[in-house]
């Protein structure tokens, strides 16, 4: 038997399973079953569905199937010394594409590559019915203005199952280098901020217990330029220092099951002032939260709101609060409406964002 018509069973078997009609948990390596609210539903595996479909280089674009592990893209990848820039997590190899998609997290350069979504060309969805709806394109130059294909990224998959998407790749940088100052919170993000507004190859920021790290990547004439302005001093690991930031395995995210928040905030937002330790990201427009003592929800999403951002339940704690920041009306309007119009039974990972969607 072909890999097409393998692929093609594979295919009849998700539609069989979607005509049931029964709700659906649709899992990849699982590598992120504790994000958003809890799983609910028989779980449909998408590992079956795997592979890469195309890969061209000199058009920096990779098509590849849902169940595709992220090391097989990232060992592809590695042979024309290209990248996914904007540094998904791995979780040890086993993370899937679709699962990358569906859950939209970036890693550490995601303030300066963009995220998820920037880099999704198109994708195939398969919807209620079992039919295969066609998305965005395969070269960047057919996805201008507004696209279903980005609106998957960070979906949780409660709009239909993810089949395949087209990513747009980068080549990696020539040079980096990663720099260290002491420095407090306030400090920090006024350089960063100043920073942001100047032709520096920043690639990566990270705040933490006085402490502030940059990665600058790019050309080395612009990497050796921005180190003699800026100072600080050499990280010799940087590059694992960064990759555990990436995967959480950075000391801060140590014990995963206390409640862990993530503070959406403009970049020039102050700092927040919330107990608790801080970590903060993206040149200050993600801060996350260990809180310390009784603050609750409530206060933290009222101290995000106050500098104009958002604050979700990233991981432990009591998912009963909701996980993700309560949407305004409108905003629960065009949800609810696009879940009726891609999933009007409910079938696929049902609540797993929001209740009732």
């Amino acid at each position: 038997m072909s890999e097409q018509q393998d692929m093609n069973a594979v295919l009849n078997t998700f539609r069989q399973r979607i005509a049931q009609g029964k709700p659906l948990q649709i899992r990849g390596g699982g590598t992120k079953d504790w994000y958003g609210q809890a799983p609910s539903g028989e779980v449909l595996d998408t590992r079956a569905y795997s592979g890469i479909i195309d890969y061209e280089p000199t058009e920096l674009v990779i098509t590849v199937r849902c169940g595709t592990t992220l090391a097989e893209i990232d060992a592809a990848l590695e042979k024309n010394n290209q990248m996914l820039a904007f540094e998904p997590p791995r979780f040890d190899g086993a993370a899937t594409v679709g699962g990358m998609v569906a859950a939209g997290l970036s890693g550490p350069a995601r303030g300066w590559a963009g995220a998820v979504r920037d880099f999704v060309l198109g994708a195939v969805l398969m919807d209620a019915q079992g039919e295969e709806l066609h998305f965005g394109g395969q070269v960047m130059k057919n996805v201008a203005g507004y696209d279903v294909s980005r609106l998957l990224a960070g979906s949780l998959g409660t709009l239909g199952l993810i089949l395949q998407v087209s990513l747009k790749v980068l080549p990696k940088p020539f040079a980096s280098s990663t720099r260290v100052f002491e420095i407090n919170q306030e400090g920090a993000l006024r350089l960063l901020n100043q920073w942001g507004g100047q032709p520096l190859p920043l690639a990566a920021s990270a705040w933490s217990n006085n402490v502030l790290t940059i990665r600058l990547a790019g050309a080395q004439a612009a990497v050796d330029a921005a180190v003699k302005k800026l100072g600080g001093s050499e990280l010799s690991n940087g590059d694992d220092f960064w990759r555990d930031l990436r995967e959480q395995t950075h000391a801060y995210f140590a014990n995963p099951d206390a409640p862990l928040w993530r503070l959406s905030v403009p970049s020039v937002a102050p700092p927040v002032d919330l107990p608790g330790a801080q970590l903060v990201e993206w040149g200050g427009a993600q801060r996350w939260l260990r809180p310390q003592g009784l603050v609750d929800a409530v206060a933290i999403r009222a101290a995000a709101l106050a500098v104009g951002g958002s604050a979700s339940l990233h991981r432990g704690g009591d998912k009963a609060i909701g996980v993700f920041h309560p949407l305004q009306p409108a905003v629960e309007k065009i949800h609810r409406n696009l879940k009726a119009q891609f999933d009007p039974a409910g079938i696929f990972n049902p609540g797993r964002m929001y209740a009732g969607l």
